[in-house]
């Protein structure tokens, strides 16, 4: 490695977001040199044996083999910044001693104090992270919340959580929004998210969270504004920017 101008290995699985951070690296970190790209694991374990870069940017969940998998078989030999959608996957790989995280979708201040983290390191042995991941895979692999209890009326009933269009913050509650009615828990959106299918589920604003199964479509009104459109609801919920790139495609 030459100090004045590391190499980086990126691996993300949606190219936009691999686009994005290419973009943010630039103006972040103008020396690093991001010498190759993978969409999925076996194509990032080839790139990395091909360039032996500095550093290892790695989608926690890709097809084939996961950001996981690869950062177990490059082991020591790299710095690893896990990528992920879920904060409580992110956290405990920084805590247990990964270069560092980020949180798609990848905020400026967030890449810019990572980036310093990973140039103090680059002086030092990268981590093994093998305990690390084994830890991880058994975050990923825990049973999904199926079954929620929530205020009715006077009552207190079992709702399934399939059978929820989306959840949204409500003061100290979560109000849980049914295709008939809706319902209050105590527990707060953010810790519900965590436990939610991330298959099913998706985060489209810091206080709601939709089911995807209830989704109809999207309407752009401008540039900069854009709603999700639910089945036979007439309600539209607002994207926030940081989370339309999720929907660009629809």
């Amino acid at each position: 490695m030459s100090a004045a101008s590391p190499t980086a290995l990126i691996a993300e699985d949606e190219p936009l977001m691999r686009e994005r951070l290419k973009d943010k690296l630039a103006i972040a970190w103008p020396s690093l040199r991001i010498v190759a790209e993978a969409s999925d694991g076996d194509a990032a374990l080839q790139a990395f044996a091909a360039h032996r870069p500095d550093v290892a940017f790695l989608d926690i969940r890709m097809p084939g083999r996961s950001g996981l998998d690869v950062a177990a078989a490059i082991g020591d030999d790299c710095h690893v910044v896990f990528v992920s959608a879920y904060d409580q996957y992110a956290i405990a790989a920084f805590e247990a001693g990964a270069a560092d995280y980020l949180l798609k979708p990848v905020e400026t201040d967030r890449l810019t104090l990572t980036v310093a983290r990973v140039r103090d390191r680059l002086g030092s042995k990268p981590s093994d992270l093998t305990s690390l991941v084994e830890r991880l895979r058994e975050s990923l692999a825990r049973p999904r919340l199926k079954w929620i209890k929530a205020a009715m009326g006077n009552q207190v009933k079992l709702i399934a959580v399939d059978d929820v269009l989306y959840f949204q913050s409500d003061a100290k509650y979560t109000r849980v929004v049914l295709a008939a009615g809706e319902a209050l828990i105590r527990t707060p959106l953010k810790d519900l998210a965590a436990d939610l299918d991330p298959e099913h589920f998706c985060q489209i604003h810091r206080g709601t969270v939709v089911n995807l199964a209830a989704v109809a479509g999207v309407v752009r009104e401008d540039s900069e504004r854009q709603f999700v459109l639910l089945r036979n609801r007439s309600e539209r919920l607002r994207i926030s920017q940081a989370f339309t790139h999720l929907f660009r495609q629809m």
